[in-house]
C-alpha cells in the first residue's frame, strides 16, 4: 500500500501536468482506451471538416480514465470520455462527472440492440458503437500444435488448451472487465468464477493491457485469446492469419462516448460528440482497420462493410446475455479485486493445481478408482470454487465496501486473505490430484 505522502504527490503531480496544458480555445482533450487507428481516423476526419478545432487524444486504459477523471478539479478535465465500458460510464455518471448530451442523438439510429438501450435513459453518455466479446485465435498456431478452434467459452476449459490461452485482468481493462461480468452474468456467479477460474488455469499469461492479447495471439506467441470483437476483427482485416467468434454466451453492448463535467471546452467537444454519432463518424467503425460495429443499421451507411462483416443487430436479437450495467458497476472494484487476488497474482500456482487435476482425471478415465475419484473432486473444488458465495441481487456489504474506497485498511486486509487461501486452496488441491494420479499408476 502507497504511503498518503506519496498518494498525494503523485496527485498533485497529475493534476500540475493537466493544468499546465496550453488553454486553447477550440482545443478538445479526448480521454480514451481506444488504439491509434481509431481515435487518428476520427482526429484526421474531424479537423478537416473543423478547422477551428484541435484535438489532443489522451490515452488511458478504462480504469485509470475512471481514476484521472476523479482526481481533477472542474475546470481542469478533459473534455471527452470515449470507451467500451458502459459499467465505467455508470460509475461517472454517478459521481456526477458527466453531463447530459441527450440532445445529440441521431435519430436514425435504433433505440435498442436486441433488449439492450443503445443510449444511457437519463442522458450523460450515448453508445457510439456496438460490440460483443469472444475469442480469437491463430489458424497457424492450432494447425502447428493441431489443436481444435475453440467456439465457447466452455472449450478453453478442456485440457487440450492448457498453455495456449492468455486474457487480461479486469483491474487492467474495461473490455477485460466487461467480458468477465458477460461469464458471469450468463452462468451466474459459482458457475461464472468456476468457468473464469478454469479458464485462467489454462493461461499462459494474464496480459498487462487488453491489446497484449491479441498482440500476443497475431504474432503466435498464444494461441487463443479473449478479446473484444473489433481487437480480433481488425487483425482479421489486417491479413493476420487469425479468426474471431462470438460464443453463444455473449452480450452486444454499446460503447460510449461522454461530455465530461467540468471541462474547458463543452462546446467544442459537443461538436466532436455529434460528428461520431453522424452518419460520417459512423461510416469511420466499419473501415477494416478499425472494424467496429456502427450504431446505425447497415442500409444507413453510404459503404458497405467489408465481406463477412457481422451485423450487430441481428447478434444482439441473439445474444443469450441481458447485460446489467448497473450490477456491473456495483460491484466492479470487487469484482477486478477477486480477480486480481485470485488469478493475476496467484497464476502460477493455479497453473500448477489445474496441471495436475487434469492429469489425474485423464488416468481416472481409463481406470476408475473410487478414492482417486474423490480426491480429484475435493481438488476441483478447491481450486474452482469462488471464495466469496454468490452475490444476491440488492447491493451487498463487500460490493460497498470496495465502490466506497473509504475504508481502505479493511479492503486491503481481505485482500490478502483472499490471495492467501487462493495460494493455500491451489496448493491442497495440486496435493490432492497428484495423490489421485499416484492411485492410479
Amino acid at each position: 500500500m502507497k504511503h498518503p505522502s506519496r498518494q498525494f504527490l503523485a496527485a498533485a503531480t497529475v493534476m500540475a501536468l493537466f493544468m499546465a496544458r496550453p488553454s486553447l480555445a477550440g482545443t478538445v482533450t479526448i480521454l480514451t482506451s481506444f488504439p491509434r487507428e481509431l481515435t487518428r481516423a476520427y482526429q484526421l476526419a474531424f479537423e478537416a471538416g473543423h478547422p477551428g478545432i484541435r484535438l489532443q487524444i489522451l490515452n488511458k486504459n478504462t480504469v485509470q480514465s475512471v481514476a484521472y477523471v476523479r482526481e481533477l478539479p472542474a475546470g481542469h478535465r478533459p473534455e471527452v470520455f470515449w470507451a467500451s465500458a458502459p459499467d465505467a460510464f455508470e460509475l461517472m455518471a454517478r459521481q456526477k462527472l458527466l453531463e447530459k448530451i441527450d440532445d445529440l442523438i441521431n435519430k436514425e439510429a435504433p433505440q435498442s440492440a436486441g433488449p439492450y438501450p443503445i443510449n444511457n435513459p437519463e442522458g450523460y453518455y450515448l453508445g457510439q458503437a456496438l460490440a460483443g466479446y469472444g475469442l480469437m485465435w491463430n489458424t497457424r498456431y492450432l494447425a502447428a500444435k493441431r489443436l481444435p478452434p475453440p467456439r465457447e467459452w466452455a472449450d478453453l476449459a478442456r485440457p487440450v488448451y492448457f498453455g495456449h490461452v492468455a486474457m487480461s485482468s479486469p483491474s487492467r481493462s474495461g473490455s477485460t472487465h466487461l467480458t468477465v461480468e458477460t461469464l458471469l452474468q450468463g452462468e451466474g456467479w459459482e458457475r461464472g468464477w468456476g468457468l473464469l477460474l478454469q479458464i485462467a488455469g489454462n493461461c499462459a499469461a494474464i496480459t498487462e493491457r487488453s491489446f497484449g492479447v491479441p498482440e500476443g495471439v497475431n504474432s503466435g506467441q498464444f494461441g487463443i485469446g479473449l478479446v473484444i470483437d473489433f481487437l480480433g476483427l481488425a487483425s482479421r482485416y489486417a491479413g493476420y492469419p487469425v479468426q474471431f467468434a462470438y460464443p453463444e454466451m455473449t452480450a452486444i453492448v454499446p460503447a460510449n462516448i461522454a461530455l465530461v463535467a467540468g471541462s474547458r471546452n463543452p462546446g467544442e467537444a459537443r461538436q466532436f460528440i455529434a460528428f461520431t454519432l453522424s452518419r460520417a463518424g459512423q461510416q469511420l467503425l466499419v473501415d477494416p482497420r478499425i472494424a467496429r460495429l456502427p450504431i446505425l443499421p447497415p442500409q444507413a451507411l453510404t459503404v458497405a462493410p467489408p465481406p463477412g462483416y457481422p451485423d450487430a443487430f441481428q447478434m444482439a436479437a441473439r445474444a443469450k446475455v441481458r447485460f446489467d450495467p448497473a450490477l456491473s458497476g456495483r460491484r466492479y472494484k470487487l469484482v477486478s479485486a477477486m480477480f486480481d487476488q485470485t488469478i493475476t497474482f496467484r497464476l502460477p500456482e493455479l497453473q500448477a493445481a489445474t496441471r495436475a487435476i487434469q492429469e489425474g482425471e485423464a488416468l481416472l478415465e481409463g481406470r476408475p478408482d473410487a478414492a482417486a475419484a474423490s480426491l480429484l473432486r475435493q481438488a476441483r473444488q478447491l481450486a474452482y470454487a469462488p471464495l466469496v458465495d454468490a452475490r444476491p441481487a440488492e447491493q451487498t456489504p463487500l460490493e460497498v465496501l470496495f465502490a466506497a474506497g473509504q475504508q481502505p485498511d479493511r479492503a486491503t486486509a481481505l485482500e490478502a486473505r483472499w490471495s492467501r487461501q487462493a495460494r493455500d486452496h491451489y496448493e491442497q488441491a495440486r496435493v490432492m490430484a497428484e495423490q489421485a494420479a499416484r492411485l492410479l499408476r
